[in-house]
């Protein structure tokens, strides 16, 4: 085939898509190919379906999800939230069993026995501040 006329096709070609992509027929992510690559990650069945369905209702699929993560993972060259420990909150011993309560009394008694002890507002001052309070 002579190569004016692949040319001239090419050109036809051109403006027939150029027409389609003003109607609105196509759109120009059309010509997009991203390239990707497969992911395989295990994590528990409940965790999986509730952000499924957490996603869902946003209108963003769990690949897109974890391509969101992972390049935010890039541009904060970490992870883009903190992860701390939880905050220490004082014991409730009415959330205690019987034998939980008695562990927890036997383990002052035996650090008083060690002399493991601190003033009283020594003691109070540094749980305020442990508790943020």
């Amino acid at each position: 085939m002579p190569s004016g006329v692949l040319g001239f096709e090419m050109l036809i070609l051109k403006y027939v898509l150029l027409l389609y992509a003003q109607l609105g027929i196509i759109m120009a992510e059309v010509f997009v190919m991203v390239k990707s690559t497969n992911l395989y990650v295990r994590v528990e069945p409940d965790v999986k379906e509730n952000a499924e369905n957490i996603l869902t209702q946003l209108g963003i699929p769990m690949s897109n999800a974890v391509g969101m993560f992972l390049k935010q993972v890039i541009i904060k060259r970490g992870l883009p939230f903190d992860v701390l420990l939880p905050t220490l909150q004082p014991l409730d011993i009415s959330m205690l069993s019987d034998d939980e309560f008695h562990a927890e009394l036997e383990k002052g008694y035996s650090d008083a026995l060690k002399g493991n002890t601190f003033p009283a507002k020594e003691a109070l001052t540094s749980l305020r501040g442990e508790l943020g309070i």
